[in-house]
């Protein structure tokens, strides 16, 4: 006896063939798949990264070719400079004379962001993370390639604002992409598009306010409100 096809009599068609609705369903049911919802999002996270790398490495190799670093130019006053300075530490001139361990952590940050970047749902926390992103790899070349050896590299810092330890394009993409991080957590919007404390509060707040001003209207016969 021949073997048959297991098929389902309501849907299927006699001669094997698929439906055009069975098509569109499965068309509709890819789309809806976790990889294709969170594409354009990864790719936005790496496009806004590659910007900011591209950014700080022109701005790095403009300062090296034009700056002296015993002269600085003044932008406004002696508030704002160009300064040439390398910097063995971490942004801002932090945590001097450990290169090799910022080094690591760089490429474990690089690493975990790229690794879980198919996890986000929310073009804030793509737009935050992609500016960690871009920012600790700018600096990582640096590290990599610059003097004085490979991994332990100065990275180049030319931004000098009042008090302020002179930076560069890179740490600014870290510091803002840190603190919209942490804004978008303290609000209540999470990387995989679920929203919790004010921002859950936000959503359902017009919901209520439409389902009373409908219940009003039918206690007033059918009356609308401005």
């Amino acid at each position: 006896m021949d073997d048959q096809p297991l098929t389902d009599s309501g849907n299927a068609d006699p001669r094997g063939a698929r439906s055009p609705d069975a098509d569109r369903d499965q068309v509709r049911s890819d789309d809806a798949t976790p990889g294709r919802r969170f594409s354009k999002v990864t790719a936005a996270l790496l496009g806004v990264a590659l910007v900011v790398i591209g950014l700080d490495l022109l701005t790095k190799t403009i300062a090296v070719a034009t700056l002296d670093p015993q002269r600085p130019i003044e932008i406004i006053g002696d508030v704002v400079t160009l300064r040439l300075v390398r910097n063995s530490g971490a942004a801002f001139s932090l945590a001097s004379g450990y290169t090799w361990v910022l080094t690591v952590i760089a490429l474990i940050v690089v690493a975990v962001i790229i690794r879980y970047s198919s996890r986000l749902n929310s073009w804030g926390w793509a737009i935050g993370l992609a500016l960690v992103l871009g920012g600790a790899i700018g600096n990582l070349i640096d590290r990599i390639f610059r003097a004085p050896e490979p991994l332990q590299g100065h990275v180049v810092d030319f931004v000098s604002v009042g008090w302020w330890p002179v930076f560069n394009v890179a740490d600014s993409a870290v510091v803002c992409g840190a603190i919209l991080l942490v804004a978008l957590s303290a609000l209540g919007f999470d990387y995989d598009g679920s929203r919790t404390g004010w921002a859950a509060r936000r959503d359902r707040h017009p919901d209520d306010t439409g389902s009373t001003d409908k219940t009003d209207g039918n206690e007033d016969g059918g009356s609308t409100h401005a």
